[in-house]
This record gives C-alpha cells, structure tokens and sequence, in this order.
C-alpha cells in the first residue's frame, strides 16, 4: 500500500468522520452478524474473525471501497451525474431489503450531518442514498485523500463489527481488541484489493452474507436493525 499523508486538518476531519460518536447510526447494525450467531454458524473469536475477514476482502473491498474512491473523484470534478451513477449502483449492490437500509439509513443520518456541517453535497436530499458516497463527498469536502479516507471508512466498519460481537457472542474486552489487532493487518490488503477492482467488476458475491442477511428480517428477538 502506497505511503499515506495527510495534513493535520484533513487528519481531524478523517477521525470525526470515522468515529464511532458520529450521529449516523453504524452502531446499530451487525451486517448479518446477529442472525449468524443466533443460527450457530458463529460460536468463538476465530469465527468472527474468519466471518469479518471475509467481508473485509470479498464485499468491502469489492464494493465499498472501490465506490468510495469514485465518489471522491466525482465530487472533485462536480460530476453530478457520475455521483448520482455511483450511489445507485451503491444501492443496487446490497443483495438483501436489510444490507440495503444499512446503506440507505445511515446515508439518511449522513445527509442530515453533512447540512448541519454545512458541507454542500449535490444529490437530491429526497432520493434514497447511499452512506459510502456521501462518505466520499464529505472527505473530497475536507480534501482528504483517498487512500486515508479509506482506511477510515475500513477502521469504522471494523470497529462497529467487532462492537457488535462483544454484544452479541459476547466477547470481553480483551477479546475484543485482540480481535481489532488481529484484523488491522487486513485493512491493507483490503485496500490493495479494490484498487484492482474496474467499475464492471464492482459487487460481491456472498451468498452467506445475503441468506444470513435475509434471515434476520424475520429473526424473532433481536438488537440490531440489521
């Protein structure tokens, strides 16, 4: 992975934008996680980690990231119409009724963060939206470069899983963060994988990911949206 840079502005802006205190609501959903644990396909720590590895390469790094970058180079040349071809394709992506409203909901909370900022984002704030393009906007907003805004969108995806999984298996704490440093060294290769990902090539093909994900809808007690 290329060596990252940033100016302490731009630092500030990637931390408030992939904190977990962010209004957004990443909290609330375990991306199917949830389901998995309640059908006995997660049981211990290395499962987890096996189930986060799998997303971090083959639908993160397939999907998210790759649009992430195009969203910050479309914002960057005021390409409306090549956002908006971002954000339903970002849309179109999610596989399940629930991966779909992980995107569109926090997009939602998103919107509403980028108007208080005073952030001008160009989409119709009437259209469903997409969460990792307006993640893009706000980080070509505060010229943060790309490959630093994608290890933090990587870092909150990561952070808000393994929350998640503390809750739900449970973990402790100690658990937790051997889990997070386990999977640091993934975020790289995650990124390295989607800058081989063409915009013909972007999706996933998760076919766990997506029964789990509609199994949840009907899940009977539950804590996560999604």
């Amino acid at each position: 992975m290329a060596a990252i840079t940033t100016t302490d502005t731009a630092l500030l802006r990637l931390m408030q934008l992939s904190s977990v205190s962010l209004p957004i609501g990443g909290y609330a959903f375990s991306q199917g996680l949830e389901y998995a644990i309640e059908s006995g396909w997660i049981k211990r720590s290395e499962q987890v980690s096996e189930w986060l590895e799998q997303q971090l390469l083959y639908a993160v790094a397939q999907t998210d990231l790759p649009l992430l970058k195009r969203a910050m180079m479309a914002a960057k040349q005021q390409d409306v119409a090549a956002l908006r071809r971002c954000n339903d394709l970002a849309l179109a992506c999610r596989e399940t009724r629930e991966l779909r409203l992980t995107d569109s909901a926090m997009g939602e909370a998103m919107n509403r963060l980028l108007v208080s900022l005073a952030v001008p984002q160009p989409l119709p704030t009437a259209a469903e939206l997409s969460y990792v393009v307006l993640f893009g906007i706000a980080a070509q907003h505060w010229q943060i470069d790309y490959s630093v805004a994608a290890l933090g969108f990587l870092w909150a995806w990561l952070e808000n899983q393994v929350a998640a999984a503390t809750k739900l298996v449970p973990l402790g704490q100690t658990q937790a963060q051997q889990l997070l440093g386990e999977l640091q060294p993934l975020l790289s290769q995650a990124m390295n994988r989607a800058e081989r990902v063409a915009e013909d090539e972007i999706g996933n093909g998760l076919q766990g990911l997506a029964i789990i994900s509609a199994g949840h809808e009907t899940q009977y007690s539950r804590l996560f949206r999604s």
